[in-house]
């Protein structure tokens, strides 16, 4: 019988046996153990706080640990380039997945939804037959004052368009045909507008409540108006350094902003600001999602998205170079892997992306940022009424004037 120093990563997960701790480091050991026991070698175990990189030329952590012989072989870590170049790799123990976790925003921050209901070519039909309508109603006006006019007769285009927009925006006006022509021409036109408003407005309570599809590769989160966080363990303080493409520096920026406080969170105030909403916090996604489970509702599920920072393929077991355990322990882990210990250990630790069971209907309240079209529609409006108000004043004084000469 031989002894093999085995490396676990860390303490706490080992002593407690509660799954909310890195169930990920659990999983690897009891793969471990159970290799260790095919072997028929009697481990030994010693624990490090950090996976390992490189700092000034010296390694930290658990490369360390292999390269100084205090250990034999790791829990499952992630493949680098740096890394190939001091230890070697064998089968690995588990899946491990490192991702931005956020709910995608709702679709009026990312949209104008006041503008979705229709397709282009609905809303072209709705104007052309707007002005035909208003063409329409200004001949028949003309006919009407040539027989007889009224205060409240339509007298020119602009009163027949004014009274064409009152009805496109379901309102009254106090101008109106006399006659039966000009009579079914309104009528037509109101009921038609009708029936177009009602569609109209089923589609905008969807949309306020419909969640986006608009982030779905890093470039798109980097763009994007999402907090940027992560969870405050010691991976995330040096993993998004170590990538220099654009795209990822700016990420690395919003994390951790010159003039600023850093965005690292613990993992109950990040799953809660994940909740909240446009908040990306990027961690090991099974405690994140054994926390979304008990606290999240099942509304609240439906749009969570996942975007890989790394981009790395899963984890391996670390050995020593040139061990003499590498073949044995492919072997083995190859037949844990085989008889299917693996994927029943992996599936009664791990927690699966929470599913979205049922979309079930639930009130939410709308907020300034839902409606920003169309409060800056009215802003519009009453930039150019006022406008409109200085020029007519203007002509009043310069007509005032003429006549005074």
């Amino acid at each position: 019988m031989s002894m093999l120093s085995f490396l676990l990563l860390p303490i706490p997960c080992i002593i407690s046996r509660e799954l909310q701790y890195d169930a990920f480091t659990k999983i690897c050991w009891i793969n471990i153990k159970l290799a260790f026991q095919m072997l028929n070698a009697t481990p030994r175990y010693i624990f490090s706080h950090r996976w390992g990189y490189r700092r000034n030329g010296q390694w930290s952590g658990m490369v360390d640990d292999l390269l100084s012989g205090r250990a034999d072989v790791g829990t499952n870590l992630l493949m680098t380039v740096d890394r190939l170049d001091v230890i070697t790799y064998t089968e690995g123990l588990s899946p491990y997945r490192v991702r931005f976790i956020f709910r995608q925003p709702p679709l009026s921050y990312v949209a104008n939804i006041f503008s979705l209901p229709f397709s282009s070519g609905v809303w072209i039909a709705t104007v052309v037959c707007a002005i035909v309508s208003t063409i329409a109603l200004y001949l028949a006006s003309k006919w009407e004052v040539a027989i007889g006019k009224s205060p409240t007769h339509l007298d020119g285009f602009g009163d027949s368009l004014f009274l064409t927009m009152s009805a496109v925006s379901q309102q009254g006006c106090i101008m109106e045909p006399k006659k039966i022509s000009g009579r079914i021409i309104m009528l037509f036109v109101f009921v038609s507008l009708m029936a177009l408003y009602t569609a109209y407005s089923a589609n905008i309570v969807v949309l306020l409540q419909a969640p986006s599809n608009s982030i779905r590769t890093l470039s798109q989160l980097a763009r994007s108006k999402v907090t940027i966080a992560a969870n405050d363990v010691d991976y995330n303080h040096i993993v998004f350094k170590l990538f220099k493409d654009p795209v990822r520096v700016s990420i690395q920026k919003k994390l951790e902003p010159e003039n600023g406080k850093a965005q690292f969170y613990d993992m109950n105030e990040g799953v809660e600001r994940i909740r909240q909403g446009l908040f990306a916090f990027h961690s090991i996604v099974e405690p994140v999602y054994r926390r979304i489970e008990k606290t999240f509702l099942e509304t609240e599920k439906c749009d969570l998205t996942e975007v890989d920072f790394l981009n790395s393929l899963d984890p391996f077991t670390p050995i020593k170079k040139h061990s003499p355990y590498t073949e044995l322990l492919r072997v083995v882990i190859k037949q844990i892997r085989e008889s299917g210990i693996l994927s029943a250990v992996y599936k009664r630790l791990q927690v699966p992306k929470p599913r979205c069971t049922e979309k079930v209907s639930a009130f939410s309240s709308v907020g300034l940022l839902d409606l920003r079209a169309v409060m800056f529609l009215m802003l519009i409006g009453a930039a150019v009424s006022i406008g409109v108000m200085f020029i007519e004043i203007i002509f009043h004084k310069l007509n005032k004037r003429q006549r005074g000469i």
